[in-house]
């Protein structure tokens, strides 16, 4: 069943930019580049977290040349009329994003972040003591809406956790992190890790890993049942849990071990703790099986839990398709960290986006993973005018996001693999797949 999982967020060797150690993994910690293009050299672009000692946190680099356009181009417009090219690099940098951002979206606030993760708890909590309460399949089907959406919310509070936007206490994050994730069965370090190397390779064919594109040769190896169950509604959406034990096809590790490749060896004690953890929380739904029944556990948390997958695949998967017009993956030289991020999608899921943590603000939160949740509405805002075209503005949603369905069913018909070649690709359909 593994084969067919497709990935959400794993580990692959960093891009020649960054120090290399057998396994292609930084022997250290990225230090943060300066952007030598910088309009305010001041304030030139810093992507540290801000920690001594060791870090938990997100360590993104910024790439260490951004290519300009040519004097011809602006905003990948050419201006003897040509249309916008969503592959051209943009005539701005990084820097020049960070200086639009107010100072004060950058800082974080650990109480804040703490009411966020109160509030989300006594929700879960509330819903699960009312649906027990009533115990009513009249109730059931509500609850577990609900249910699976707050589980979706308390992962994006462990994300901020995992990427050190939660506070600046590498310890605060890492405890509040284990028991987020923990409670909803990830393995806080070992997915921290993984998601990082998205972070700094997203957009690349090979390298990123979040729902990264299949090649038209590993496309076209694939039997065919593996293929439509790649891109079949709904199995895709249920693909996490089996991506965390083995990954994705062509690629080996596991989130769980700690002697895979996807780790370090100083990173091994890490991953014993968050094992150790998840093999903790599992014991407890074991327990309380034998207590409350294995049918009531199945009501109140196995059904929530799989909702959650679906809430995980569903927005990571849209934040990097579904686009009316299609949007490039890079190769080699014409790949950068800031023309990765800006293949990135916004999306608006109505009454959700409070719910949450407004996640669907990826954009920047994709370049600048160190600005808390909170506070990506506001920085969006600032750099829509530095970003141009290049930030695609997403369809308002209803009180619920159900146009997302429609976006989410046409991208996986049409969305099926990129060319073996080329260092600019963008994504080809199969007929015969999209037909069955």
């Amino acid at each position: 069943m593994a084969s067919w999982v497709i990935s959400e967020c794993g580990l692959k060797p960093l891009p020649r930019i960054y120090p290399q150690t057998r396994n292609g993994l930084a022997s250290k910690p990225i230090r943060p580049l300066l952007l030598s293009k910088s309009k305010n050299l001041g304030s030139a672009l810093r992507l540290s977290n801000g920690f001594r000692g060791q870090s938990w946190a997100l360590n993104v680099s910024a790439p260490l040349n951004v290519v300009t356009l040519g004097e011809d181009s602006v905003n990948g417009v050419d201006q003897d009329g040509g249309e916008f090219d969503p592959g051209a690099a943009p005539p701005f940098n990084l820097g020049d994003i960070r200086a639009a951002i107010p100072k004060h979206c950058w800082v974080k606030n650990p109480w804040k972040s703490m009411s966020y993760v109160v509030r989300d708890v006594a929700v879960v909590f509330g819903l699960a003591a009312v649906a027990a309460y009533f115990n009513n399949w009249a109730v059931w089907p509500l609850y577990w809406f609900a249910q699976s959406t707050m589980f979706w919310a308390l992962f994006v509070l462990g994300h901020d956790c995992g990427h050190g936007s939660f506070s600046n206490n590498p310890k605060l994050n890492s405890v509040v992190g284990h028991l987020l994730h923990s409670s909803i069965l990830v393995p806080y370090h070992g997915w921290r890790i993984s998601h990082r190397t998205h972070h700094q390779n997203h957009g690349h064919v090979e390298n990123d890993e979040s729902w990264h594109p299949l090649t038209e040769k590993t496309f076209k190896s694939l039997d065919k049942v593996t293929q439509i169950l790649r891109f079949a509604l709904p199995f895709p959406m249920l693909a996490y849990p089996f991506y965390l034990w083995s990954r994705s096809p062509g690629k080996k590790g596991s989130h769980y071990n700690p002697n895979s490749d996807l780790f370090l060896p100083n990173e091994r004690k890490d991953i014993i703790t968050s094992t150790t953890c998840w093999t903790a929380m599992v014991a407890v739904l074991v327990g309380l099986s034998f207590i409350m029944g294995p049918i009531q556990m199945l009501k109140l948390y196995g059904v929530p839990y799989w909702g959650f997958v679906i809430w995980l695949d569903l927005v990571t998967y849209l934040h990097h398709h579904g686009h009316e017009d299609k949007l490039p993956w890079y190769r080699g030289k014409e790949w950068s960290y800031l023309r990765g991020g800006l293949t990135t999608l916004d999306r608006d899921y109505g009454l959700i986006n409070n719910i949450h943590h407004d996640i669907g603000t990826h954009v920047i939160h994709h370049l600048f993973p160190q600005i808390p949740h909170y506070n990506l509405v506001e920085a969006t805002e600032a750099a829509k005018p530095v970003l141009g075209k290049y930030y695609r503005e997403p369809k308002k949603s209803g009180p619920l996001p159900f146009h997302l369905l429609g976006v989410l069913v046409k991208s996986f018909k049409k969305d099926h693999y990129v060319s073996d070649t080329g260092d600019v690709v963008y994504y080809q359909i199969d007929e015969k797949l999209s037909g069955s």
